[in-house]
Parts: C-alpha cells; sequence; structure tokens
C-alpha cells in the first residue's frame, strides 16, 4: 500500500485517500524511526495483525512510504482501513 504519513499530528488517525496514497496521521514526531514505528502499530492495530506483520518496503525517511501487510492483499487491506470501494 501506498501512504503519505503525517508525523507530530494532534492523534494517530487514518485519513481516506490523498491521490493514490492513504493518508496516515500520527502523533509521534518523524526522529529516531519513532514516526514509522507508530505508523505499522496503527496498521496492525486496525487490520487485526502483530505490528512485525506490517513492513516499510520504502520511504524510510519520506513522508512518501510503501508498506506490506502479510496477509493482506492491499485491496483487503485498503478495504478493511475503511479507503477501498
Amino acid at each position: 500500500m501506498r501512504l503519505k504519513v503525517v508525523p507530530g499530528s494532534s492523534r494517530d488517525a487514518i485519513g481516506g485517500l490523498l491521490g493514490d496514497r492513504i493518508k496516515i496521521k500520527v502523533a509521534a514526531a518523524a526522529e529516531s524511526g519513532k514516526a514509522n514505528k507508530a505508523v505499522c502499530e496503527l496498521l496492525a492495530r486496525t487490520l487485526g495483525v502483530k505490528p512485525r506483520d506490517v513492513e516499510i518496503v520504502s520511504g524510510q525517511t519520506s513522508p512518501e512510504k510503501v508498506v506490506r501487510v502479510r496477509g493482506f492483499a492491499a485491496a483487503d487491506a485498503m478495504k478493511k482501513l475503511g479507503v477501498g470501494e
């Protein structure tokens, strides 16, 4: 899945689609991997998987990321996140 991450938000939330990306807001700061960890935890909690099953494939230091969730096709994960058709 392609994400647009907004660190330093007031709360963790899945915002919906922003172009071809899912907007994810996390309260954690974008330093020392804290925002990346928060993104993985939020996605894992929402999808009902373990945090280790969510992997940032690219964009570790960018707000635009690609993540893989083991056990989910991208379309299925998007539906469960409430942003798919």
